[in-house]
């Protein structure tokens, strides 16, 4: 054989896949093909910082992230119910994310505002950004089979610890949560549920400033306190439905930890 003839495209095309399939990628962040080869022989853009994003994880914000902060608190207490807080979530420029990478809105919460559980995720992805509602892509729906199965439709509030899309679909990091997080504790405040499912790592690490992974957290009952310690709510962390669509086997743990937090939820209360 020739060595100096070169493979047919095809054979190229399909030893690429064989490659990406090998290194864990199983999707696409972006509806069309970019051309990389000519972005890089133009100057990149120049970068408008409109607030930091480094955040120190513990102690308290310093700086214009704790502005930020200051500022989505003083928002987050002047709205008195859940459209005012969606306002004031759209009117809010603190958070990087919003000029980073959402296209459209702010992506605030769907489902009834007395709703007895509240399910917190990570962050909107496409669909959600598109749509302005949270969890309503294959994950969403995924995750609307499993609580329609365990018999919560119409029973859950649903939001997220950041209110605009991450860049490529990439986790939110602890400043971005943090600067977001008044206006979830509002949320709370304001839907007052019987208790939270932590929906991924991100959201339980933030929501209980705990520093394990979300296997560790799945399946097990934490409370989440507020900032004030005025409000203490049971918490139970559990897989991300993203995560399941990618490792199906996963979806036995995730329902457990759904039937434990529906039976604890439909206990009968305790005569005082």
């Amino acid at each position: 054989m020739d060595q100096s003839v070169p493979p047919a495209p095809e054979i190229l095309a399909h030893s690429l896949l064989a490659f990406w399939a090998d290194a864990g990628v199983d999707c696409l962040y972006q509806d069309e093909a970019v051309d990389r080869i000519a972005l890089g022989l133009s100057p990149p853009p120049r970068r408008v910082e409109l607030a930091p994003t480094p955040l120190r994880t513990s102690g308290s914000p310093a700086g214009p992230a704790a502005d930020a902060v200051a500022q989505a608190r003083h928002l987050a207490s002047q709205a008195h119910d859940l459209a005012a807080l969606a306002e004031a979530i759209a009117s809010f420029e603190g958070c990087p994310l919003r000029y980073e990478g959402a296209a459209t809105r702010s992506v605030f919460s769907r489902g009834p505002s007395d709703a007895p559980v509240m399910v917190i995720g990570e962050g909107p992805g496409g669909d959600e950004d598109a749509r302005g509602e949270p969890f309503v892509g294959r994950a969403g729906q995924l995750l609307d089979r499993m609580l329609a199965a365990a018999g919560l439709t119409d029973r859950v509030f649903m939001t997220n610890t950041v209110f605009w899309r991450p860049p490529g679909n990439r986790t939110p990091s602890a400043a971005e949560q943090a600067v977001c997080a008044p206006f979830v504790e509002r949320a709370i405040t304001l839907v007052r549920p019987k208790m939270l499912l932590l929906v991924g790592g991100a959201s339980a690490k933030t929501m209980l400033k705990r520093d394990e992974g979300i296997l560790a957290m799945r399946g097990r009952w934490f409370e989440w306190r507020a900032e004030d310690e005025s409000l203490e709510l049971p918490a139970m962390p559990t897989l991300h439905p993203a995560f399941l669509l990618r490792q199906p086997a996963a979806k036995k743990k995730a329902w457990s930890d759904l039937v434990s937090l529906v039976q604890r939820l439909d206990r009968p209360e305790r005569p005082h």
